[in-house]
């Protein structure tokens, strides 16, 4: 089954632990969903960033999370 994943990052695209866990997702739509309903807190608890990423392989990013970019 195939897996997607956020990896959440700073602007200088160092990795960080997220203020809010992920949950395993097994869709993009679920993945995105999540990063929806989420980004918020994420970006409060200090991520600047996120790519999405279909096993290995990056789908997109990255992407800020500052409602202004």
């Amino acid at each position: 089954m195939t897996e997607w994943t956020w990896r959440f990052e700073k602007a200088d695209g160092t990795e960080v632990q997220p203020a809010v866990q992920p949950e395993e997702f097994t869709t993009q739509g679920d993945a995105e969903s999540w990063i929806g309903e989420h980004w918020k807190a994420l970006a409060e608890g200090g991520t600047e960033q996120v790519r999405l990423f279909e096993e290995s392989t990056e789908i997109y990013g990255p992407m800020s999370l500052h409602a202004d970019a």
